[in-house]
């Protein structure tokens, strides 16, 4: 299928692992134009000097006002036709073990960011008629995961704040989805093993067997996969599919909010 995004700029942030980079892979092979957005300079760098006439970068923490700011001045007048917001999630706790500190840094690096970035950029896409947001969230906003109250929580807002604005700018040819995934073999799952291991006297190995089991299918999803989807809705492809949450978790929500 041709996506018709040869060419065309994106922004993904968190774009040197896990669901970042696996999204950013799939844009660049189908020709587009990705300035990627990461801490980590050095894989920045590396993903540049693999595809010279595809890629920017911009190293820094997206959650940071200062990093946006930068963001916003390298893309300037020029069109954008998507951006694929993305980054790491809260830390795994229980209500229980939380502080409130805990929940003053879970709003900061889940939700007002993603409400920043957004309002930032929104004005260039309501002038272009045009514009594909896709935010990389949790299969949690459909079905609560055990030990990731933060996530649970702060997660529904994003979805919250996403489904208002689609129905808000529905017919400004800009559309806004969330994709929810479930357990991929990405980084992130690693703290979930340790966590696992650590509250359940358990090795990892028999941590992970745990989150398999919890699956329809019997095992991790690839990123590779979810990034099939990511790259559809970023496309032009997609311009029914608006204000949607679509899980990407190998059956593991029972039940649909």
């Amino acid at each position: 299928m041709d996506l018709d995004i040869q060419n065309k700029l994106f922004v993904v942030t968190g774009a040197t692992s896990g669901f970042g980079k696996a999204i950013a892979d799939s844009l660049l092979s189908e020709g587009a134009k990705v300035i990627i957005n990461a801490r980590g300079e050095e894989r920045l760098i590396k993903m540049q000097e693999a595809h010279p006439d595809q890629v920017e970068i911009i190293s820094g923490d997206i959650t940071t006002d200062a990093t946006i700011s930068s963001l916003i001045n390298m893309i300037g007048t020029r069109k954008l036709d998507g951006m694929l917001i993305n980054a790491g999630g809260p830390p795994a706790k229980s209500f229980i073990s939380t502080e409130l500190g805990d929940w003053d840094n879970a709003y900061k690096n889940i939700l007002r960011w993603k409400v920043k970035l957004t309002k930032s950029l929104l004005p260039k896409f309501i002038d272009q008629s045009y514009g594909r947001i896709v935010y990389i969230e949790s299969a949690s906003v459909k079905q609560p995961i055990e030990n990731l109250v933060l996530s649970n929580s702060l997660r529904l807002a994003v979805v919250g704040f996403v489904k208002t604005m689609a129905a808000e700018i529905g017919t400004k040819g800009i559309n806004c989805n969330i994709i929810a995934p479930g357990y991929h073999a990405t980084p992130a799952m690693e703290r979930l093993f340790k966590n696992k291991s650590e509250t359940q006297g358990i090795t990892t190995d028999e941590a992970r067997k745990i989150f398999e089991q919890q699956t329809k299918v019997g095992h991790l999803g690839k990123a590779e996969d979810l990034a099939s989807l990511a790259t559809w809705l970023l496309s032009p492809s997609s311009s029914y599919v608006t204000g949607q949450t679509i899980a990407v978790d190998g059956g593991l929500v029972s039940n649909s909010l």
